[in-house]
């Protein structure tokens, strides 16, 4: 045969020299990842410890870390750990409701019933209907416009609450009244009622009509969560039970490994059924963990909730220091004293839908003083949904981005330290 032609011999040297960039790009794109997930551990878990110094919740220091290192400010982090942020903090999210889950007895949850029910969704709406009534005078936007900025700003943070919620269960605070199970409960649904009043509203601000479907779809997701979430819990349940009858005793390690990777197929299922039926995939996590943690001796579920304690230690900088990385310090600026003035009257709000869903129970006032305080917090929903009616291009886009990135900047840190610093005084710890 023939030397290769000058042309093929050009292409083959081109395809060669790209595929050497290629890796090159490939290795480089490891290194800055790396050293991006480094400085978030590094720089996180310091800053932590500063404000721990200082009696102040080491969120407050990993928020304002992610701050620091995000695009916005510093801009440390590549391009790559953002770019799969979400799914970074949705694993972290995961990891501590399946914390919540192992601690969570449901006969306990029984008991708190009618109160737990109302919690999802009662304080939301008030704090969205102070939205309604004052954000047009206070802000002049649009009502529909405050009905979407009350929807991105209503949800709790139950990143900030329910590992909060764990330690007071395992720590006996409040537990034989139910509180941390009753708030634990109220935050995890509250989310997808907002986020589904938020859909309904953005739709209508675009011009569209209300969908009576989307609001049937709240306790359609609901029941469909829970039910899915029994099922996995019952059938890996039985799993490790049928192992271990026959000789193979699975070590809690291995076990937590099936666990998370159940997790993470149930809240892909959310994502497969979007369109179709609404599932709530985080509800479906606690169920299964509940149904773990029932079905299973006690000192296995503990043991296995230990195992998960130690994952959340890098979990929760991962979630509170990549939150803070997506808050846009810029638009704060933008919202000035009057969005401040809007949200603490949502606040107060709020705080009044919260005594009305405990009207009728035997809580003492301190008891409904810190259910109160620990619906404060806001961080994770709106970190997640803040920026989207900017991104439609809603007229009101920007300042919904403000007064999101100014809730989580004043909320995130005062409710946490308000449950950190109130519960031992409000709470009666359990014999």
């Amino acid at each position: 045969m023939g030397k290769p032609k000058p042309l093929i011999k050009l292409m083959t040297s081109a395809i060669l020299q790209a595929q050497k960039e290629h890796r090159l790009f490939c290795v480089l794109r490891g290194i800055f990842m790396l050293a991006s997930l480094s400085l978030i551990f590094l720089t996180g878990l310091a800053m932590s410890a500063v404000f721990r110094r200082m009696k102040l919740p080491g969120i407050i220091g990993m928020l304002i870390s992610g701050v620091l290192l995000g695009p916005y400010v510093l801009n440390l982090l590549d391009s790559s750990v953002l770019s799969v942020s979400a799914d970074l903090r949705q694993m972290a999210l995961i990891i501590i409701l399946l914390k919540a889950g192992l601690s969570l007895d449901l006969s306990d949850l029984k008991k708190v019933g009618r109160p737990s029910v109302m919690m999802s969704c009662l304080p939301a709406s008030f704090e969205i209907l102070a939205f309604i009534l004052f954000a047009p005078h206070i802000l002049g936007v649009t009502r529909i416009e405050a009905a979407v900025m009350g929807a991105v700003l209503g949800a709790v943070s139950p990143a900030v609450v329910v590992p909060r919620m764990v330690k007071l269960i395992e720590t006996g605070y409040g537990t034989d009244e139910g509180i941390p199970q009753l708030i634990m409960a109220g935050a995890s649904c509250d989310d997808i009622f907002v986020i589904v009043l938020f859909s309904a509203f953005v739709n209508m601000a675009q011009g569209g009509s209300l969908n009576i479907i989307d609001f049937v779809n709240i306790p359609v997701s609901v029941v469909l969560g829970v039910v899915l979430g029994f099922a996995a819990g019952y059938i890996l349940s039985m799993f490790f039970e049928t192992a271990y009858v026959h000789g193979r005793c699975i070590r809690n390690s291995l076990k937590i490994i099936v666990i998370l990777g159940a997790s993470f197929l149930l809240t892909a299922v959310e994502a497969w059924a979007e369109g179709i039926i609404s599932i709530s995939g985080l509800l479906a996590v606690i169920g299964m963990a509940c149904v773990i943690r029932k079905k299973s001796p006690a000192s296995v579920s503990k043991r296995l909730s230990d195992k998960l304690g130690k994952i959340w230690l890098a979990a929760e900088i991962i979630l509170f220091v990549l939150v803070g990385a997506s808050v846009d310090i810029r638009y704060t600026f933008h919202a000035g004293i009057s969005a401040i003035l809007m949200i603490v009257i949502a606040l107060v709000f709020r705080s009044l839908g919260v005594a009305v869903c405990l009207l009728g129970t035997s809580l003492s006032l301190k008891e409904r003083v810190f259910c109160m305080i620990a619906y404060i917090p806001k961080a994770t929903v709106q970190a997640a949904i803040g920026s989207v009616p900017l991104a439609m291009g809603l007229p009101c886009g920007q300042l919904v981005l403000s007064a999101a990135v100014l809730a989580i900047i004043i909320t995130a840190p005062i409710g946490a330290f308000g449950i950190d610093r109130t519960y031992k005084k409000l709470l009666k710890r359990a014999e």
